[in-house]
């Protein structure tokens, strides 16, 4: 028999804390992807490149099954299979590795924009059905094509406009623009993706319902780990002395200047017509 679902089993607590969620590990993986790109340390780039895939990874897959916690089907009890919820993270930070790595190192071209955000994109999809995929209950899901292509299309949009601002924005201030409207693109392709599920609950194995604490309890040690890690690279974040406000504009003019020809006579430093030197 169909059963009802809902999305919202505590208000909008889950969806805002989903929300925060996205937004914050896509902060932190801009401004990793930032801290590689722009100082161009080419022996730490792939270490600041794999740490902005992680943390753009571990939100994502920890938006999605916070706001699980939320989702409910009336006369069924739910369980999440480990394996398949567990693939889903690598999936989710495996295809985010890909279209960092891609972009960190050859640019935002619209080719390799396009490409990397449609492989990131559709990598973030199946993150989530595979998820879904992992839900246990007495009873079976259909998915509606449309709205589920619908879905895709949201997760390539937000993948390559993520991609794109992470080589291509480097303030403090554009980066939190940036990872807010991922935050939203991300969170509307969990909710779309959920809007195409049907639900069909087999009518002997129905139960009265599900006590939110045990799904509560089941859910919360399968993100706890993306979220320290989060933690975790947000203190690194915090520390490293280059990734402080202000401080990398100064570093790269230093850099550069660091590469300029000095004069070496008295006769040098008087200015001419006739200089080469630009002027401040």
């Amino acid at each position: 028999m169909n059963s009802s679902v809902t999305q919202f089993n505590y208000g909008m607590v889950t969806p805002v804390i989903a929300f925060l969620m996205a937004c914050a590990g896509s902060a932190l993986g801009l401004r990793c992807t930032t801290r590689s790109v722009r100082m161009g340390m080419r022996g730490r780039r792939a270490a600041w490149l794999a740490l902005g895939a992680v943390c753009i990874g571990s939100g994502i897959w920890t938006m999605h099954f916070i706001a699980m916690i939320g989702f409910t089907i009336r006369g069924a009890a739910i369980e999440y299979d480990p394996a398949f919820t567990f693939l889903s993270l690598a999936v989710a930070v495996v295809v985010v590795f890909f279209g960092v790595f891609v972009v960190g190192y050859r640019g935002a071209s619209p080719l390799t924009l396009g490409i990397a955000g449609v492989i990131t994109g559709a990598g973030v999809a199946a993150m989530h059905y595979i998820g879904m995929h992992g839900m246990q209950f007495a009873g079976h899901t259909t998915f509606d094509p449309v709205t589920v292509g619908l879905s895709v299309l949201i997760a390539v949009t937000a993948a390559t406009a993520a991609l794109w601002a992470a080589v291509s924005l480097h303030s403090l201030a554009s980066a939190v623009a940036a990872s807010v409207i991922m935050g939203v693109a991300v969170t509307g392709m969990h909710y779309t993706g959920m809007a195409a599920m049907s639900v069909h609950v087999d009518a002997d194995s129905a139960v009265l319902g599900q006590s939110s604490l045990d799904l509560l309890v089941s859910l919360l040690p399968m993100v706890g780990g993306p979220i320290l890690v989060m933690v975790l690279a947000s203190v690194i974040v915090m520390f490293d002395p280059d990734m402080l406000i202000g401080n990398e504009p100064v570093r790269a003019r230093h850099a550069q200047q660091a590469h300029e020809p000095q004069p070496t006579h008295a006769s040098d430093e008087r200015p001419a017509a006739s200089s080469s030197w630009p002027s401040l």
